[in-house]
């Protein structure tokens, strides 16, 4: 494994994997963007597929559980909630064991909209809400050749990987009760 943090640390990554039905009569939201079809995401919160993935890779990278762990769909307040929300948890976590997030490389997979015209704002707000630059943000997209349920435009998909620096354990808790005392 390549060491990160200048030898204090390691780099770890973590994957995600999101997928939402689609339905008419819903708004579609993608990487924090409303973006025009005659479709939209089914989901507790807003549903989006992308943001989704991105926080499971980000949660484990740090060894974390999954989305659903901090923002479980039983509990009403995540009702229609923002999905940016969810990557502004994962990204104070990682600052919480003193880490930084490296970058995040995501794939979108769906047969409509295109998407290509929307991924320089939907990078802006995936940053945004990590506390990174742009650059640190992949995002491509792809469609599933019309096979399956995307390829039947019944639903959409995304995967996502994430590297985070973090302190090893150690020199964590060596900073953390510095910082208390």
């Amino acid at each position: 494994m390549e060491e990160g943090m200048n030898g204090g640390g390691r780099t770890r990554v973590g994957q995600g994997y999101d997928v939402h039905e689609l339905i008419e009569g819903r708004k579609l939201i993608l990487a924090g963007l409303q973006i025009s079809h005659p479709k939209g995401l089914v989901g507790h919160s807003d549903a989006d597929v992308l943001m989704h993935a991105i926080c499971d890779a980000v949660l484990g990278a740090i060894g974390e559980g999954d989305i659903g762990t901090y923002f479980p769909p039983s509990d009403a307040q995540w009702k229609d909630a923002p999905s940016k929300i969810f990557l502004e948890k994962a990204s104070q976590l990682i600052s919480e064991r003193g880490g930084r997030l490296v970058n995040v490389d995501a794939m979108l997979i769906a047969e409509a909209p295109k998407i290509g015209p929307h991924i320089a704002a939907m990078k802006d707000n995936i940053a945004a809400a990590l506390g990174v630059e742009p650059k640190a943000i992949g995002i491509k997209a792809t469609t599933n050749e019309t096979m399956g349920f995307v390829g039947r435009g019944e639903g959409m998909a995304a995967h996502a990987v994430a590297s985070v620096d973090l302190p090893d354990f150690s020199v964590y808790q060596w900073r953390h009760r510095l910082e208390t005392t």
